[in-house]
């Protein structure tokens, strides 16, 4: 799968995976494991971005415990019509915008967040798109946040392969995000293992 038909898959989704499926499940653990690391390490005022953000499910989470600058990027434009019908104080308050990231976040000014983050979205970037981990760690000016599959379930990763597919649908790419995000220039604070996903939180020097 090319980089364009990885794009049009999740530009176009529907049903399983898309922005209503995830709204209706609504905030999980990942998000309270997100507002734990923030009240932690960040202040209420810091600017957020989610990298990924689908229906907003995790930034309405972190809306509803008291941060209010928050940002996300989403390639599926019906993204921001489920949030208005399910997380509406966040649909009127935050700031959104549609798009691949490749093509958003080189337009953000070096260090323009405080917390930049992504959950279970960087693990679809395509190889040859991964210059935009570069630019992720340009745009974060104190924490980075990957909540992404590094193998955790049965299925995935446990054989050294370096990608799989979900459903024989899309890939997924397995990486090692300290390993990532070290190369770049961001030191490793934590890391998390789950059973679907491993957070590890990085800041920026």
């Amino acid at each position: 799968m090319d980089p364009d038909e990885n794009h049009r898959g999740w530009a176009e989704r529907s049903g399983e995976y898309s922005p209503a499926y995830y709204a209706q499940q609504g905030p999980n653990d990942v998000s309270e494991t997100l507002a734990a690391v923030l009240d932690h390490y960040a202040t209420d005022d810091a600017d957020v971005l989610e990298v990924g953000c689908s229906s907003g499910r995790h930034l309405a989470y972190l809306h509803d415990h008291g941060f209010e600058n928050l940002t996300g990027i989403d390639l599926n434009d019906e993204s921001f019509d489920v949030m208005a019908d399910f997380f509406p104080d966040l649909a009127e308050t935050g700031t959104f915008h549609v798009g691949a990231i490749e093509d958003l976040v080189p337009e953000f000014d070096d260090g323009a967040f405080d917390v930049v983050y992504s959950v279970e979205t960087l693990q679809h970037v395509h190889p040859e798109d991964t210059w935009v981990f570069d630019e992720l760690a340009r745009i974060t000016d104190d924490l980075l946040v990957t909540a992404e599959n590094e193998g955790n379930g049965p299925q995935r990763g446990r054989d050294g392969t370096d990608v799989s597919y979900v459903n024989d649908e899309f890939p997924l790419y397995h990486r090692n995000w300290k390993d990532v995000f070290s190369e770049r220039g961001l030191v490793q604070l934590l890391c998390e293992p789950g059973e679907r996903d491993t957070v590890r939180v990085f800041r920026s020097l």
